[in-house]
């Protein structure tokens, strides 16, 4: 593939490089996973969504540019180099947002995505059961008819940003007598509705990153449902693809790590650890090069498939590689430096959600080496 941009992509390059260094917070925003965090990255989303930037490969009717997939990787690559905060509204715009744009009506599309774009809603994800991780197609959470509408029943665990969140969006099985993935349908809602509680789930450092939400008879109307009945298997396909491969998690965000576990490398003498760090970033840049290879040939208009739990191993383990290593280059520095033990602790989890890496193995031995089951 060709990777010489073009004049129209260095001025935005250029443009959004220049707006970063105006904008992005001198000191660190708090935690997003504390009520204060949540709102002053929601009020960062909404300061991008003015500049145009929050979306920008979405249709300028939602709040975007209406930009290609090289020109976001270009945003991506200058946002995480710049320091700018976590993006509090990634499960709604990396997430659903293109599963609702290839699925939704024009009223879903119009009702729910500039809101999202602005961080007016932000979504978290409700897919995972208590005992239905990983292996989704073995949900219990039911919805059954009501009216035009449906009455929502089960709980569901592990729900990023569900805390302080407005929306979710998640699977139940519409028909109780089917099995495995048939029989789902996909639905949205709001947090608020009568009969949903919602309770916080505190990571390793006490916050609640996720939480647990419970559904008690909640009533959805019928606009609620995102695709036909009885195929949410098929639509929540499209969002794991974006969960495991180029939207959810960008090169920009490892290649900005890598740059700075260098700059880490430089000040130890042990050159065992220096080659490691070289090799991190070589890994790094690998991961960006097969990723902008990707997303020409989705500008193409083939599909990622299995090809996104390739990506989703390599980027996870790669994370965590790079915050191991630079543990072991602060040595006793380690427990006290809080970007880097931070992120550690967030890497841990790289290889568990979005599909544990186990069950990416085995979707990569059968789909793409073509392995018996």
């Amino acid at each position: 593939m060709d990777l010489t941009f073009t004049p129209e992509q260095d001025a935005f390059r250029a443009e959004v490089r220049a707006w970063l260094a105006d904008n992005v917070p001198a000191e660190p925003l708090p935690s997003m996973d504390t009520e204060e965090g949540f709102e002053l990255h929601r009020q960062w989303e909404r300061r991008l969504a003015e500049a145009r930037l929050s979306v920008v490969s979405w249709p300028e009717s939602y709040g975007g540019r209406q930009a290609g997939l090289i020109d976001w990787l270009i945003f991506e690559e200058e946002y995480w180099a710049s320091g700018a905060p976590g993006r509090v509204s990634q499960n709604g715009i990396f997430l659903l947002a293109p599963t609702l744009m290839a699925y939704g009506t024009g009223e879903q599309k119009a009702r729910h995505l500039a809101r999202m774009a602005r961080a007016d809603d932000v979504w978290a994800q409700a897919w995972s059961e208590p005992e239905s991780g990983s292996d989704l197609a073995s949900l219990r959470a039911t919805a059954r008819p009501d009216g035009d509408g449906w009455r929502l029943n089960g709980q569901k665990t592990w729900s990023s940003r569900a805390v302080y969140a407005d929306w979710c969006f998640g699977l139940f099985r519409t028909d109780p007598e089917s099995e495995r993935h048939r029989g789902l349908t996909y639905f949205m809602l709001p947090l608020d509705s009568e009969g949903v509680t919602v309770r916080p789930i505190a990571q390793l450092d006490g916050e609640a990153g996720f939480a647990e939400i419970f559904f008690d008879d909640v009533y959805v109307p019928g606009d609620g449902v995102l695709g036909e009945l009885g195929q949410g298997w098929k639509v929540a396909m499209a969002t794991t693809s974006s969960e495991r491969g180029l939207t959810l998690r960008s090169p920009g965000r490892f290649v900005a790590t890598a740059g700075r576990l260098l700059e880490l490398a430089r000040q130890s003498g042990d050159q065992t650890l220096r080659d490691a760090a070289v090799q991190a970033w070589s890994d790094a840049e690998a991961y960006r090069l097969y990723t902008f290879q990707a997303a020409a040939r989705l500008e193409d208009g083939i599909e990622l498939g299995a090809d996104s739990s390739l990506m989703k191993v390599f980027w996870s383990e790669l994370d965590l590689r790079m915050h191991e290593l630079a543990l072991e280059l602060l040595g006793p520095r380690g427990p006290v430096a809080g970007r880097w033990l931070d992120g550690f602790l967030f890497a841990l989890a790289g290889p568990i959600y979005a599909g544990t890496n186990e069950i990416q193995r085995n979707i990569i031995a059968e789909r793409v080496l073509g392995l018996p089951r």
